[in-house]
């Protein structure tokens, strides 16, 4: 599991716990930024922040086709028109967004 920095904590929670019993998920949380800036430099902080740098970029992947929903389609709130309606919705945004991600590869 991948979390931003917001998530610090999260495997001691009761209800994640709950969740996973056997306890196999690895999670992968960010570090908040202000521990790392008060370390001194050396061997040890390059490596947190090469591995800061790999959960950043798997986060970033992960963000990017909600970026696309978001901004290219302007989908920022959703009314209520009903639950069938906003669920049909977001199942062609998504579509969409799809064939987005597809085309921009291709040139």
């Amino acid at each position: 599991m991948h979390a931003d920095a917001g998530y610090v904590g999260v495997e001691k929670r009761e209800e994640t716990a709950e969740e996973d019993p056997t306890g196999r998920i690895d999670w992968q949380i960010a570090k908040r930024r202000s521990p790392i800036k008060k370390m001194e430099d050396g061997p040890e902080k390059d490596l947190i922040l090469a591995a800061e740098k790999a959960k950043a970029s798997v986060h970033g992947f992960v963000e990017h086709p909600f970026h696309i929903l978001k901004n290219f389609f302007c989908h920022r709130k959703t009314r209520y028109r009903g639950l069938a309606k906003n669920y049909h919705q977001l199942q062609v945004i998504f579509g969409l967004g799809n064939l987005v991600v597809a085309a921009r590869k291709l040139f």
